[in-house]
């Protein structure tokens, strides 16, 4: 998060470049990543050259940059009034953290830790509301769909998780016309709500729903 850190570091990776180059020239290969491994190309661009050593990546320090910090300001300080209420987090409904300590002791067999934990993020980002139906759920209504399924590759990240109402999740899996109707009707669905419900589906490898 250091202002301009990548000037900084440009500058130290040529004042090393002669010493790196000697040194491991004999135990490794100079040269543009190729096939590099995620966590590289995660954080660098895999146009500069390095040593690959013992068939792994250095990082080149040439390539470090800076990271931007969204949402800050100067007036952000813990030693000001001022600050420290800019900086303070909101705190969540009373109920909303009722319903999360009700999530929290669900019995959810064969589910990883990640899937756990993203579960209570994405339900706390949602503000307990369905994303779908943007209504509060309770936990007992509560289901967290794959946006990509783990059988196509999906995972429990985040990014692939959505908090949706039991029902409405039923019928992004559904495939029976009649359940489909049934689903439909009980919940009056909008256009906008049936075109995201289709995405999902589409996501899903499953047709969409023709109102």
């Amino acid at each position: 998060m250091l202002t301009h850190v990548n000037i900084d570091m440009k500058k130290l990776a040529f004042d090393l470049s002669l010493v790196i180059f000697n040194r491991l020239k004999s135990i490794g290969r100079y040269e543009v990543p190729i096939n590099a491994p995620p966590v590289y190309t995660k954080f660098f661009k895999s146009n500069y050259r390095t040593f690959k050593v013992c068939g792994i990546y250095l990082f080149p320090l040439a390539d470090i940059q800076t990271a931007t910090i969204w949402k800050y300001t100067q007036n952000q300080t813990p030693y000001s009034l001022e600050g420290r209420n800019i900086a303070q987090h909101k705190e969540l409904d009373r109920g909303i953290l009722v319903e999360i300590s009700k999530l929290l002791t669900a019995n959810i067999p064969n589910r990883s830790l990640e899937y756990l934990d993203n579960r209570l993020s994405r339900y706390s980002m949602t503000k307990g509301r369905c994303e779908i139906l943007k209504e509060f759920i309770s936990a007992l209504d509560v289901h967290c769909h794959h946006y990509i399924p783990l059988g196509l590759g999906g995972t429990d990240k985040y990014e692939n998780l959505r908090i949706i109402h039991k029902d409405i999740h039923r019928l992004i899996h559904a495939t029976d016309n009649q359940t489909i109707e049934n689903y439909l009707r009980k919940y009056s669905l909008t256009v906008e709500q049936v075109k995201r419900i289709n995405q999902y589906r589409i996501a899903c490898n499953l047709k969409e729903i023709k109102q």
